[in-house]
Order: structure tokens, then C-alpha cells, then sequence
């Protein structure tokens, strides 16, 4: 049986992290397989951070160069739900279709700036005399 389908069995303690972290594994092996914008975000992530660990001065520098790659990450995530759970109500256009959508982008698009700007100010102003 699938996670929210009729079965309410309820889960506590230990039983619940046990099934809540088998269904976020599921959720990422999800998107992992089925979403190219998280797969390459994943193997760029793989390639900074221990980039981040190099060129980061102090535990503030690597928090900031990691979280922010996280961040792209989890929007990314999130995006990809709010997509699937558009595409499962229908998927003839419709106004409201087309804003969430375009919103999820949006989010993931301002993550991805955010990490940006975050790299180069760590890695290029930190770099002054």
C-alpha cells in the first residue's frame, strides 16, 4: 500500500522514523530518477562541497557555501512536488496549473541565485587583503 492511501495505520517512537525515513529515501531516489534538474544539481553539489571545505576559512564560511547548495536542493524538491501533485489534478492547461508552476520555478531559480551570489562573495570578497 502506498503512503496516504486508505490505510491510516499509525506509527509512533522509533516505528515512525523508521517509515518516515524510508518514504523521504523513496522521495529521493524519485526525484532522482525521474527529475534532470535534480540529478544535475545532485552531481554539482558532489563536485563543491568539498569544494566549500577548501576554499571556506571557518565553520560560518562552509555553513553558508554548503546551505546554500542544500537549499537549491530542497527547492528543488519542493518544486518537483508541487509539479507532480499539478499534474495529478489534470493535465489540461488551466491559469492556476501555469502559476504554480511557474512560482515553483521561480523558487528554485532564486535559490540558485542565492547560491550564487553566496559563493562569490565567500569566495571572491573573502579573497581581499
Amino acid at each position: 500500500m502506498l503512503r496516504g492511501q486508505v490505510n491510516k495505520e499509525k506509527h509512533s517512537g522509533i516505528g515512525h522514523l523508521f517509515y518516515a525515513t524510508r518514504w523521504s529515501l523513496a522521495g529521493f531516489r524519485a526525484a532522482f530518477r525521474d527529475e534532470t534538474a535534480f540529478r544535475q544539481e545532485v552531481y554539482l553539489s558532489i563536485v563543491l562541497v568539498p569544494l566549500a571545505f577548501w576554499l571556506g576559512k571557518n565553520a560560518i564560511e562552509w555553513v553558508f557555501l554548503v546551505g546554500s547548495l542544500v537549499l537549491v536542493l530542497i527547492t528543488e524538491l519542493l518544486n518537483t512536488a508541487v509539479e507532480a501533485a499539478v499534474d495529478r489534478i489534470g493535465e489540461e492547461a488551466h491559469a492556476l496549473s501555469k502559476k504554480a508552476k511557474d512560482v515553483g520555478s521561480a523558487a528554485v531559480m532564486l535559490s540558485i541565485l542565492n547560491a550564487v551570489l553566496v559563493w562569490a562573495l565567500i569566495v571572491f570578497w573573502g579573497a581581499r587583503p
